[in-house]
């Protein structure tokens, strides 16, 4: 029975102590130093804790390993979880376009997206192309992502964590 216990208590604690770091690194880039420094002493104390109660108990068994590494497994997945559904934010996305995309600027227009448009020329081929740049929300960057491959299956999109936006317009 001490066994169960002491693989349970190991399991919940990585959890915990993970579930904070994943969440403490995706914060990192959005400032409050202040209380990223709290959640990193959180995270490091209960780690400690965990991993000296796991390399000194006198158990000798698969289970404490095995507990440790689904703890660190699972609080990863919950903490990229809370931090992917919870965290907002603000991203950038680009998308690289044909010269022919009038019906594309009408439409996210009408959706309420404002973007930069930039000429872009490929040197290589010498083709022409436009590139738009959009600075929107987290939570929309799926809903733009579908309108823009209704018009080209193939565009290329790249999305990039915004770490701070001055002036401008954002959905």
């Amino acid at each position: 029975m001490g066994l169960f216990f002491l693989c349970i208590k190991i399991f919940f604690a990585r959890i915990l102590d993970v579930t904070i770091g994943t969440i403490r690194g995706m914060l990192m880039p959005k400032g409050k130093p202040m209380f990223i420094a709290v959640l990193a002493f959180l995270e490091v104390f209960i780690w400690f804790l965990v991993a000296r109660e796991a390399l000194i108990t006198k158990v000798e068994s698969i289970f404490v390993p095995i507990s440790y590494s689904l703890g660190f497994a699972t609080g990863t997945f919950i903490g990229s979880f809370i931090a992917t559904h919870f965290i907002n934010g603000i991203v950038g996305v680009q998308v690289v376009v044909e010269k022919d995309f009038k019906g594309l600027l009408n439409t996210v227009r009408k959706h309420g997206y404002k973007f930069s448009v930039i000429d872009l020329k490929d040197d290589y081929e010498g083709n022409q192309r436009d590139m738009l740049f959009f600075q929107v929300n987290k939570k929309n960057v799926k809903k733009l992502i579908a309108l823009i491959k209704k018009f080209d299956e193939n565009a290329f999109i790249v999305v990039n964590d915004t770490k701070m936006v001055q002036n401008g317009f954002i959905k």
